[in-house]
């Protein structure tokens, strides 16, 4: 089903100070502390596949509560996150691969339609990387990362992970 890993996790702290949503926050702290209370302190986990241009295959572990956007940045998985989250652009833009478990995710916010509609290889199945939040029901997901973004800031400019 899903990874059990032992992790000493500051994620949902730290999210206050940077901004991070409040219900993001919440989701994250209570699944954290389920799995705690369940299996002493571990951190529950997901296997997630990114899928780049060229078709090469990366599997990394997500965990619970966390955004596709962010994981990516923190396994060196080149995806752009322009707006830092704040939903303002579209360059996270990533294409669920399996309608199964596009299906499982929320519905997009009004919000990220509007940006996914600037976005670059739009499908019936893309997602904003940033409003994918990594959930037990996703484990195996497979995500591709379109082969161009529209960045409207600066073309061309690649973020470092924070």
């Amino acid at each position: 089903m899903f990874e059990m890993r032992s992790f000493l996790s500051t994620t949902a702290s730290n999210n206050t100070a940077e901004g991070g949503s409040e219900e993001n926050q919440t989701f994250y702290a209570l699944n954290h502390g389920i799995c705690s209370l369940l299996f002493k302190t571990t951190l529950c986990s997901i296997s997630v596949t990114f899928v780049d241009k060229d078709g090469e295959e990366k599997l990394i572990k997500v965990p619970i509560g966390m955004s596709m956007l962010e994981a990516a940045h923190e396994n060196d998985i080149e995806l752009e996150g322009a707006c830092e989250a704040s939903l303002a652009c579209s360059t996270c833009h990533v294409i669920v691969m399996d309608v199964e478990y596009y299906n499982k995710l929320e519905d997009p916010t009004d919000e990220e339609n509007d940006m996914l509609d600037l976005a670059f290889g739009l499908c019936e199945t893309s997602r904003l990387g940033c409003q994918v939040i990594a959930k037990p029901e996703l484990d195996g997901v497979r995500l591709a990362i379109p082969s161009a973004t529209r960045n409207f800031a600066v073309d061309g400019y690649v973020p470092k992970p924070h």
